[in-house]
């Protein structure tokens, strides 16, 4: 089944504006029936800490673009929005929908980034989040979730996740660790990783792109580089089952 990323830049807090590029992004990549469509943390307004700008509001622009295009092309999409928490502050999330334009997962951030101050506009997740695609479970995670090895270790214990799926705003200073922590979480969980990173900069950071889809040995099976633009790869729930039954680390974890 077909997986796209789609690696764009975005007009700093405007969705409308963003929403339009996107719009011509996945339009071009024509994606089939039944796929996937992944976009970045964020993907409508950037890494903004202005939750009361950009969070979806009454008019859900971002999540009904999300929805609109799922439907539109008969498969699935999943972006990053900023939704209201509870306690005032924002929820940081990864939302998707499936081809009837229904809602399939709504993940929030576990891991704010503390050193860009998420911590204090952000509440963090509980709890991990799934859903089911081409036969396999998928496990959306954002940005500086990548990070850390345990988060992706307990989706492996509760649901054997063959996908994940991670969408970020994550800049270029530490390109080297975006790419190197997306090969070594595939290898280290025998799962395919799509890693959605923005392209362009935004008021503090420029970002390289390098939207990436790594296969369950590590194996980088399509890089965007730093512009903007997609990237697509067909995956196959039978070679992550193939492959943790012929090498089969995970049996051997200790929970």
């Amino acid at each position: 089944m077909k997986l796209i990323g789609v690696q764009h830049e975005i007009v700093w807090e405007d969705k409308p504006a963003t929403c339009a590029r996107v719009r011509r992004l996945i339009d071009a990549a024509r994606p089939t029936a039944g796929g996937l469509v992944v976009l970045p943390e964020m993907f409508s307004t950037g890494f903004s800490m202005n939750v009361e700008a950009i969070r979806e509001g009454d008019e859900r622009i971002a999540e009904q673009f999300l929805a609109e295009m799922a439907r539109e092309f008969g498969g699935y999409v999943l972006g990053g929005v900023v939704n209201l928490g509870p306690d005032g502050r924002g929820r940081n999330q990864a939302l998707g929908f499936g081809p009837d334009g229904r809602e399939v997962v709504r993940y929030d951030k576990i891991h704010p980034f503390t050193l860009g101050e998420e911590a204090t506009h952000y509440t963090a997740g509980e709890g991990l989040r799934y859903f089911e695609w081409a036969g396999m479970t998928v496990c959306p995670q954002v940005c500086y979730d990548l990070r850390f090895p345990e988060t992706f270790r307990r989706a492996v214990g509760e649901r054997r996740p063959q996908l994940f799926a991670v969408i970020a705003n994550w800049p270029s200073y530490r390109e080297h660790h975006w790419t190197t922590l997306l090969a070594a979480r595939a290898i280290e969980n025998q799962a395919y990783v799509i890693g959605v990173n923005r392209a362009g900069r935004d008021p503090k950071h420029p970002y390289p792109g390098r939207t990436m889809i790594v296969d369950p040995h590590g194996n980088v099976v399509a890089d965007a580089a730093a512009k903007e633009g997609t990237i697509e790869a067909e995956v196959d729930a039978e070679v992550v089952a193939g492959w943790r039954t012929n090498f089969p680390v995970l049996v051997d974890m200790k929970r």
